[in-house]
Parts: C-alpha cells; sequence; structure tokens
C-alpha cells in the first residue's frame, strides 16, 4: 500500500470513529443539551468583557440593592438588579462564568497529570511502589473532599491559586486509581509484551504504548472532576477561603449576599443558579461521555 493510501484509510477510519462516538453520544438528549448549554457558556466567558453590561466592580452609589428590571422598583440599565453596593449582577456573573471555568480547567489538568503519573507508576511497577502510592491516595480519599480543601488552604493560605492547588490534590486520587486499574489491566497484553520485547524502555511503554489504551475512563472522570472543581471553588469561596473580594467569583457573591437573603433574594438566587445551571450541563456531558466511549454502555 502507498503511504497515500495509508493515510486515507487512516483519515476514513479516523471519520468512522467520530462518527460512531458522535451517534451514541447524541442518543442520550441531556447529553445533547449539556453540551449546548456548556458550550453557550463557553462562548459567554471568551466575550465577558464585550458582552459585559457594565464593569463588574463598579459601583453606583444611587442603585443599591435594586431589584431585577422586571420587578417594580427595578432598572432597565440593571437587567438582574444590583447587590449592596450597587454592583451590576449580571456583569459580575458574566466575568464570574471566566474564572468558574478558568478555575475548572487548571483543577482538572492538574488532578489528571498527576494522576496519570502516580497511575501510571504504580500500576506499572507494582509492588512496594504500588502499595505507598495508594495509601497514601486511600489517606486522601478518607477524609471529606470538602474539608480536606479547607484544611489546605487553611495551611497554604486564602487564595484564588492555593484554592485550585488543594482542590487539584484532593480530585487526584481519582485519576490514580483509575489510571492504575487500567494500566494492570493492559500491561500483560500481547502488544504491550511485544514492544517489551521490540526494545521499548518504561516510559515508551507506560506513556506511549499503554496510556492511549486507558483514556476512556480518564475522560469521564475529567469531565465530572470538572463540575466537582467548579462546586468546591464556590464553596471555598463562599466560606472566604478561595476567591477574595471583590472578585466576581460566584462563590464569593453568594457569600457576600448572606444577610441579604430575606430581603434581596436576586443577589443569592442568580449567583445559585449559575452554578446549578453549569454543573449540571457538564454532569450531562460526562453521562453522554460515558455512554458513548464505554462499550458496555453503548445502546443498540
Amino acid at each position: 500500500m502507498t503511504d497515500n493510501t495509508i493515510e486515507t484509510v487512516s483519515r476514513q477510519s479516523t471519520k468512522a470513529v467520530l462518527k460512531e462516538f458522535w451517534f451514541y453520544f447524541s442518543v442520550n438528549r441531556g447529553a445533547v443539551i449539556g453540551l449546548f448549554v456548556f458550550l453557550t457558556l463557553v462562548l459567554i466567558a471568551f466575550f465577558a468583557p464585550y458582552i459585559a453590561p457594565h464593569d463588574a466592580n463598579m459601583q453606583y452609589r444611587e442603585a443599591f440593592l435594586l431589584p431585577p428590571a422586571w420587578v417594580d422598583g427595578g432598572n432597565s440599565s440593571f437587567l438582574l438588579g444590583t447587590d449592596a453596593v450597587g454592583r451590576d449582577i449580571l456583569s459580575r456573573l458574566i466575568m464570574g462564568s471566566r474564572l468558574s471555568l478558568f478555575v475548572g480547567v487548571i483543577v482538572v489538568v492538574i488532578a489528571l497529570t498527576g494522576g496519570i503519573v502516580l497511575g501510571l507508576i504504580a500500576g506499572y511497577y507494582g509492588g512496594k511502589v504500588d502499595t505507598t502510592i495508594m495509601r497514601i491516595m486511600d489517606i486522601i480519599l478518607a477524609f471529606p473532599s470538602l474539608l480536606l480543601a479547607l484544611v489546605l488552604v487553611a495551611v497554604l493560605g486564602p487564595g484564588l491559586v492555593n484554592a485550585m492547588i488543594s482542590i487539584a490534590i484532593v480530585l487526584q486520587p481519582h485519576f490514580v486509581r483509575l489510571t492504575r486499574a487500567a494500566v494492570m489491566a493492559e500491561r500483560e497484553r500481547e502488544y504491550v509484551v511485544a514492544a517489551r520485547v521490540a526494545g521499548a524502555g518504561p516510559l515508551r511503554l507506560m506513556f506511549l504504548t499503554i496510556l492511549p489504551n486507558c483514556t476512556a475512563p480518564l475522560i469521564v472522570q475529567a469531565t465530572l472532576s470538572f463540575s466537582n472543581a467548579i462546586l468546591d471553588a464556590a464553596a471555598l469561596g463562599f466560606l472566604g477561603m478561595g476567591a477574595q473580594p471583590p472578585t466576581p467569583e460566584w462563590g464569593t457573591m453568594l457569600a457576600e449576599a448572606r444577610e441579604f437573603i430575606l430581603r434581596a433574594w436576586w443577589v443569592v438566587t442568580f449567583p445559585g443558579v449559575s452554578i446549578l445551571i453549569t454543573v449540571l450541563a457538564i454532569n450531562l456531558i460526562g453521562d453522554g461521555l460515558r455512554d458513548a466511549l464505554d462499550p458496555k454502555l453503548k445502546r443498540s
């Protein structure tokens, strides 16, 4: 076969795989809706500075706790109302979407990278190395995730960067265990043995031979961890240990609005709904990915 023929066959094979993936993913209507909502959030976050009607930190002294525009006493200049210091809630929600998605991406990248490396080492070498790594992961899993993240932030100091590091450490054991289990299932298969006999070293075997065949469960877990990262970051922000005021972060917005819950429902409702919609959309995408990537769950 010529190089052009091989390239054509490879392209057709890739196209067939993507077509099959989309077929099984699209069967799950909730996943498609979640994907649409998530892509909309990504676009909002990307163009946030251009679509936000006001500066997120601008205080309008004549507009303290204004209700949404459709409620009596509302102002059309502030569609979702204002908070206790006169800042536009819609603008803060739009800018906050950038921060929440950024936190989710960074946390998942850190947790996924560390989890894959440790999981590959534990699953490939086994023995005392495996035991040591997995006992450390068990210790981390023994603590409630939010409590452990709170303790780590308290040690490192309040702030968004430290919050992201703490959440990544808390989420890492899930990736380690998944990677280790997949590696242990793959390391004695014929293609791995053949690569080893051909002279491939441990690093090549782990990262180029075994890892590509372990990606499906990691992709699903990364999606679900993305939503957990957003929730944990919002929780830490609510407790005053994450993003610090006046940063327009959804959890911080909830914390600042606690004392106004009874007389200004909008300052609490809209940040809470934003967190709900974002996390729900990501979880629905995760369900769709699980259906599409796991052969046992593919629907006929």
